[in-house]
């Protein structure tokens, strides 16, 4: 099976395998093995040939990623938020129950 066959192919298709049954519960599972398998070793190769400098700003790049730097709080004035810092209310607080139905 070639390349741009395994990529036409969807989840919900026959399988190329000619059993009857979808891809998905046929051969899906191993062909994203094998491709995740693929693309590990040419990772590898990769790391194998970048110098230690590229690696080091690589993992530099990679933790701003995973933890960006926190931007700066906007000074919108929100008057919503008053009432929990200890402002006035608006409407006073009651215990009692709500009354429900008609009148």
């Amino acid at each position: 099976m070639t390349e741009s066959d395994k990529k036409s192919l969807g989840r919900n298709d026959p399988c190329h395998c000619g059993s009857g049954k979808k891809y998905k519960a046929c051969h899906l599972s191993q062909d994203e093995a094998a491709e995740r398998d693929l693309r590990a070793k040419q990772q590898e190769a990769q790391a194998k040939d970048k110098p230690a400098e590229a690696e080091a700003t690589d993992a530099a790049a990679t933790a701003e990623r995973a933890h960006p730097r926190e931007q700066p709080r906007h000074a919108t004035p929100q008057p919503w938020k008053r009432a929990a810092t200890g402002g006035s209310r608006t409407m006073p607080r009651f215990s009692a129950p709500r009354r429900s139905g008609g009148s």
